[in-house]
């Protein structure tokens, strides 16, 4: 109590304490987007077909208010909007996501869009002119359907296509981008996706084809790195690594703390222990339930496909840094006689664990199903990826709350990037974890893909009405700017009043 009231007396006088809770020095600030969600320009010019296309124009009642993204915030035409933006808030990097069916309009190397080039040309050449550094993620979702159709990531041989896709974008865009993330939420890609078939492409098969994704997932990314580690890194001297949405998991009680670090092995493990740790492979615990809960459902092998020794060294250690992205927390039990458990991780639990959910009465939930707000345990989290992964850099590259009806003055999204940026704060200074940059999700609004246009992530408001998309900031953006400036997320009171 006696601490925080000090803290409290040097923001009223800060002549006389000086700055505080400041960031340390090297410390960086940027925002997120993905291409799907601001890009628009579906069909423009020579551009593939992406699973999201074909999903939202087959399935339109798939999406809560019946849209797409087919326009989007139109960011394919509007792209100096975005930079501008962007400067305005004085941003150190902007990361966004390449469309893949963008720049190869068949998904494999043969022909490379020289539109689709062109606008990442100058999206990039545009940031550098203000100072912002890109930070530019290979893949968000946006699958060219060619390659779905040929099995998707379900199929061992998109192991080369995202690698020669990956050696393509390191050509054209590497002397200028220094800071690549492979793939984008895996766990969304796999686990989401495939477990429910309400994500693009559709298809529901919880029992094997998370598995092939999520094996097949990790050699992708491993095989991009190594391309850019070994024939990029040398003369351009960037970096490269994946990017993990993870929950903060506790027991419910203490009882339940084994089954909490199970739960949090088969959610961040199963993307992180192959690249992460000395040995490399599946966390052992979850390799051992799922291969013994195979066999009592009669299957002659594990559900969980294998690693051969060569594939566990080609993965291990392929990451420059730890890309993280944190939004909402879950407490855990065991279930009992009559629990549903719905579809793991958006769901009431996990299944294949025998675990069910619980929500913390003190957390806050958002204008979405999926999201209650627990300050603390991002800095849980990212306490417990540096035990279990050693002292290696964190980058935050997605953090950020959903609202409904919001308007500019979101006051309550200013809170969550407060109490947030502090425990960020703490965590550096108080556990010694190496974070080295934050992003606020989102820069503006844009499609957010099963709520549609309903729920608003946006630093900057989004009107979906005008063609022209203009984009208006928020009081989170004048908050965020603030810290920016400031290099410490305890400025003005003022953006936290209901009116500003």
């Amino acid at each position: 109590m006696v601490a925080s009231r000090a803290v409290v007396f040097c923001t009223l006088a800060i002549l006389v304490c000086g700055e505080i809770r400041k960031f340390p020095p090297g410390f960086k600030w940027g925002a997120a987007t993905s291409s799907y969600q601001i890009e628009g320009g579906w069909n423009v010019s020579d551009k593939g077909e992406n699973i999201w296309d074909r999903f939202v124009h087959d399935n339109p009642d798939a999406i809560t208010d019946g849209s797409n993204g087919d326009v989007a915030c139109d960011s394919y035409h509007n792209w100096q909007e975005d930079v501008r933006i962007a400067a305005e808030l004085g941003l150190d990097f902007y990361r966004f996501s390449m469309s893949w069916p963008r720049l190869l309009p068949t998904g494999t190397s043969e022909r490379i869009s020289e539109d689709g080039k062109a606008y990442y040309n100058n999206l990039i050449n545009g940031l550098l002119e203000k100072g912002i550094q890109p930070v530019v993620t290979l893949y968000h979702w946006d699958l060219p359907q060619r390659l779905q159709d040929l099995g998707g990531w379900a199929n061992p041989y998109i192991v080369d296509w995202f690698a020669d896709y990956a050696r393509i974008a390191y050509k054209l865009f590497g002397d200028r981008v220094k800071t690549w993330v492979t793939i984008n939420e895996p766990i969304v890609v796999c686990d989401v996706a495939y477990n429910t078939g309400q994500f693009a492409p559709g298809i529901k098969d919880p029992e094997f084809a998370s598995y092939l994704c999520n094996k097949n997932i990790l050699l992708a990314h491993a095989k991009a790195w190594r391309i850019y580690d070994e024939e990029f890194k040398p003369k351009y001297h960037g970096k490269a690594g994946i990017t993990n949405q993870l929950f903060w998991i506790e027991g419910a009680s203490n009882e339940y703390d084994d089954l909490a670090e199970l739960v949090r092995q088969y959610m961040a493990g199963m993307y992180s222990h192959a690249i992460y740790t000395k040995e490399g492979g599946w966390p052992p615990q979850i390799e051992k339930l799922i291969a013994e809960k195979s066999k009592k459902e009669g299957h002659q092998r594990s559900r969980l496909p294998p690693f051969t020794k060569d594939e566990i060294e080609f993965i291990k250690g392929t990451y420059d840094f730890y890309g993280f992205n944190y939004y909402t927390s879950r407490q855990v039990r065991k279930s009992r006689p009559g629990d549903v458990i719905g579809s793991w991780p958006l769901g009431s639990g996990a299944v294949e664990l025998d675990a069910a959910f619980e929500i913390h009465p003190t957390w806050k939930k958002s204008d979405t199903f999926w999201f209650w707000i627990n300050a603390p345990g991002f800095r849980n989290m990212m306490k417990w990826i540096k035990n279990n992964y050693g002292d290696i850099e964190i980058l935050v590259t997605e953090n950020g709350l959903a609202i409904g009806q919001v308007g500019l003055n979101d006051v309550d999204r200013v809170k969550y990037y407060r109490d947030h940026l502090e425990q960020m704060w703490l965590t550096i200074n108080e556990d010694g974890v190496n974070v080295t940059g934050y992003t606020a999700w989102s820069l503006m609004d844009n499609f957010e893909w099963t709520d549609g246009y309903i729920t608003k992530f946006g630093l900057y408001e989004v009107d979906f009405t005008d063609p022209k998309r203009p984009r208006t900031p928020r009081a989170s953006a004048k908050y965020y700017k603030d810290v920016i400036r400031s290099h410490s997320y305890d400025v003005s009171d003022k953006y936290m009043k209901e009116e500003l």
